[in-house]
């Protein structure tokens, strides 16, 4: 949904760009949830590659993320969006698989399994003693740090940063990371690669957070803190920031949406990696909230009560 969307009089059609230019021929997505699958989608779609290859270590995964995206390109189909010819070509250029060394001779390889860095220090190192010198290495984190990754991958110096946004099909933006070893070329090819894909790449060193995070998240974690103070009500401080500020949702309605049992992992991490960053700070009714099992969205209950997607009424005074 990123590409040029030529008008007719009945209905727009998604167009899939034909560029043929990108320095990667070959390129691998390690998981295939909520972001890997979007993400291959895009790298598919944009048809800049002679191969995309989806890998995951199970079958059940891998099965599960390709049901994903065949899901999400028929819905395109379905809907007008996209000719059902490229629809059949984005699904059939992509090579699904459970065996690691089918990546070998990947070019760039983006990284989107969970937040847990025991887990990623072993897909790195499996990966570097797997892939070709030359291949380039990406973690989709949005937490964890890109320098620590890179150190664990045995080849820092070609390892950067590509912080997507949910959904990955519709948002424009990319974060790119680069760390202190990071080589300029390889920064530039995957900044340039995340441009040619369709989205709008921004340049980042490795700060917690990146950008948006960096500012988004203790944003959230304050207006928590009025809450545990008792400044203001969950309704008037979401109802303040969206008719005072512009935001499309209040931040306490938004830490529900993302899960307040992901806040806390990313804010936890954080506050233990950097205890002098006074940003960083745990509210008790966060922490409270997720040791009673209310998360959110996910949950059905967390600053306010949800119904599936649909909000309800605050369940937090």
């Amino acid at each position: 949904m990123n590409s040029m969307i030529i008008k007719n009089a009945t209905r727009k059609i998604l167009v899939i760009p034909r560029r043929q230019n990108s320095s990667f021929q070959k390129v691998g997505v390690v998981g295939l949830g909520l972001m890997g699958h979007g993400i291959c989608q895009v790298t598919a779609a944009s048809k800049l590659h002679s191969s995309v290859i989806a890998y995951e270590a199970e079958q059940k995964f891998l099965d599960k993320g390709r049901e994903r995206i065949e899901s999400s390109v028929t819905k395109l189909v379905s809907r007008g969006k996209l000719d059902q010819i490229d629809g059949d070509k984005i699904l059939s250029s992509i090579t699904y698989t459970t065996n690691p060394h089918d990546l070998s001779d990947a070019d760039f390889i983006v990284e989107a399994v969970i937040e847990n860095m025991d887990l990623k220090r072993n897909l790195y190192s499996n990966l570097g003693s797997i892939c070709k010198p030359e291949t380039i290495f990406a973690s989709n984190t949005s937490s964890l740090s890109i320098t620590d990754m890179a150190e664990l991958s045995g080849r820092p110096e070609r390892f950067v940063g590509v912080h997507f946004f949910n959904p990955v099909q519709i948002m424009k933006l990319v974060e790119v990371i680069r760390t202190k070893y990071t080589e300029h070329d390889v920064f530039d090819k995957a900044f340039q690669w995340a441009k040619d894909i369709g989205k709008v790449p921004v340049t980042c060193g490795d700060t917690p957070g990146f950008i948006v995070n960096r500012l988004l998240v203790p944003s959230l974690m304050q207006a928590m803190l009025m809450v545990d103070r008792g400044d203001a009500s969950v309704n008037d401080i979401d109802l303040s920031l969206q008719l005072g500020a512009g935001h499309p949702m209040g931040p306490l309605h938004l830490a529900d949406y993302i899960g307040l049992d992901t806040c806390l992992f990313i804010v936890k991490g954080w506050t233990e990696k950097y205890p002098d960053e006074p940003s960083f700070v745990l509210p008790k009714c966060l922490k409270k909230m997720v040791e009673d099992g209310n998360l959110g969205r996910k949950s059905g209950k967390g600053f306010y009560y949800w119904d599936g997607d649909k909000r309800g009424d605050p369940a937090v005074e």
